[in-house]
């Protein structure tokens, strides 16, 4: 394994995907009752952004970067940058919270957190990051073998960020056969799915597949910050959420327009968002 996430952080995917875990973590701690967070590949608690890693690639600058100084940013995105200000006291961007820290930060009491992370070097570092937290267990281990280990949590209640590197050209299969194997140990789990706009053809298979697989109800939210047939790399960003918590999608519907303006890189930025399973 390869992939290392602080070249990455903090960009337009981070984005997307951050601020709506957040939100889904949010409108589910609406309910008293406990939550389990789980998270395949959770990499480390904090990114340097000033580091050789972020500042060879820059990303950073047209994610999190562009979103920043703003004042006007509708709830959501206000949310997610506080979220990441609270670890950046001075008012210059220099920390990135990756989704381990993200989520820990509104742990309540009774809530628990897995994560998982197969890099032995990240997977140390995570571990002793949160050595002092007992609410939160940290595993080296293949991330897609998650939901077989866990699932079902005791807590009744969970909430998995499926988040692989994509390294190999059977990973949105391996993502299928996860998601499908934790909605049938665990039916009520909430499943966020990020996954890479790059190779359309890839793609498209993928969503038929989602639309026949044994799952329940399915949202497709997905950020283009580039043409989708653009060869420049990653053009953009979607998420699966299996059994999202109402209302993110009505919020989504309010918000993604702006982000793709926001985030456009090479004309306009698109965005689109539909259900490929059920509908509420």
């Amino acid at each position: 394994m390869n992939y290392r996430h602080s070249f990455h952080a903090g960009n337009h995917a981070d984005v997307l995907k951050h601020a709506i875990l957040l939100r889904m973590v949010t409108l589910m701690q609406r309910k008293d009752a406990p939550l389990c967070y789980l998270d395949s590949h959770a990499g480390t608690a904090l990114y340097d952004l000033q580091g050789e890693a972020a500042e060879r690639t820059g990303e950073y600058r047209d994610g999190i970067g562009r979103l920043w100084a703003q004042d006007d940013l509708p709830g959501l995105l206000a949310d997610y940058r506080d979220a990441v200000a609270r670890h950046n006291p001075d008012g210059e961007l220099r920390l990135y919270p990756g989704s381990p820290q993200l989520v820990a930060d509104t742990l309540r009491e009774h809530d628990r957190m897995i994560l998982s992370e197969l890099h032995p070097e990240d997977a140390q570092t995570l571990k002793a990051h949160f050595a002092e937290e007992p609410r939160i267990a940290v595993h080296q281990r293949d991330g897609y073998e998650l939901a077989k280990a866990f699932l079902p949590v005791a807590e009744k209640r969970a909430l998995w960020l499926l988040d692989p590197p994509f390294e190999k050209g059977d990973d949105l299969q391996r993502c299928l056969q996860a998601m499908e194997q934790g909605i049938q140990r665990m039916r009520q789990t909430v499943i966020a799915l990020w996954y890479p706009i790059k190779d359309q053809r890839l793609l498209r298979d993928f969503y038929r597949q989602i639309g026949t697989a044994q799952l329940p109800k399915v949202l497709r939210v997905e950020l283009n910050v580039r043409p989708a047939d653009t060869s420049l790399g990653l053009n953009g960003s979607g998420l699966m959420l299996v059994n999202p918590p109402w209302p993110l999608w009505e919020e989504l519907e309010q918000v993604l327009p702006q982000m793709a303006g926001q985030f456009a890189q090479s004309g306009a930025g698109d965005w689109r968002m539909d259900w490929l399973v059920g509908e509420p």
